[in-house]
């Protein structure tokens, strides 16, 4: 109960910018968490797509991709869509088909960077708020100074002074967890990234090899004939 009242004293104490605070700190933490459930391995990564195209022949065609195909397309992960893309574009030249992933994968990147940008903005405005707030009390406690001869007590002045610092501490406490969690959530996206091109650039070169060992057969004949003629 003495903590509660602490609390709710601290934040009426802050004033109008400490309301402003509050604000900023439930949408940070709304954001934290929506963030930290989008990008889990799982949603983004998903294992048992990752173990079939481990698994995947090189070559390989036909019912496997098919299957495959059918099954990326109920899934809702940022991989199985761009897996999709790729089967999707098969019959496309490979330097094509990389070109169509490799646009699909900007616009998942962009997707999985949704929301940070809030993180970012309240990192920067929550201590200028907290600043703010604070100079707006002090004014308002040495104008009360100023107007009034009889307040001669410091006790009274330190706690007027102490209540306007009290958006200067929100604000920071509210900047430095948003500051950690954007910094964690844009190395995790580049993480993420990073794995998800490796593995859609292994399937694609598994995809497309027997039609290049096919392409490599057919040009050796004319390759020996040139040599017969010189």
């Amino acid at each position: 109960m003495i903590a509660a009242f602490s609390i709710t004293q601290f934040i009426v104490h802050g004033g109008f910018f400490m309301y402003l605070l509050l604000v900023c700190s439930v949408v940070s933490v709304a954001t934290i968490l929506l963030r930290g459930w989008a990008l889990r391995r799982e949603a983004v990564i998903p294992a048992w797509l990752w173990n079939r195209i481990e698994a995947l022949q090189p070559g390989e065609t036909g019912p496997s991709l098919e299957r495959l195909g059918q099954t990326v397309r109920n899934d809702p992960s940022a991989l199985s869509r761009i897996t999709e893309v790729a089967i999707h574009h098969l019959e496309w030249p490979r330097m094509e088909n990389m070109e169509a992933v490799q646009t699909r994968a900007r616009h998942e990147v962009i997707r999985m960077e949704a929301g940070l940008v809030i993180l970012e903005v309240i990192v920067g405005i929550a201590p200028l708020l907290g600043l703010l707030g604070a100079v707006s009390g002090l004014v308002t406690v040495f104008g009360t100074l100023g107007a009034s001869e009889t307040i001669s007590d410091p006790r009274t002045i330190a706690k007027g002074i102490s209540e306007a610092l009290n958006t200067t501490i929100a604000g920071l406490s509210i900047a430095i967890p948003s500051l950690i969690a954007y910094s964690y959530f844009s190395k995790k996206v580049e993480t993420l990234s990073v794995e998800m091109e490796s593995i859609v650039g292994e399937f694609l070169a598994k995809c497309y090899s027997r039609k290049m060992r096919r392409e490599s057969r057919a040009l050796s004949p004319v390759a020996q004939d040139g040599d017969v003629a010189q």
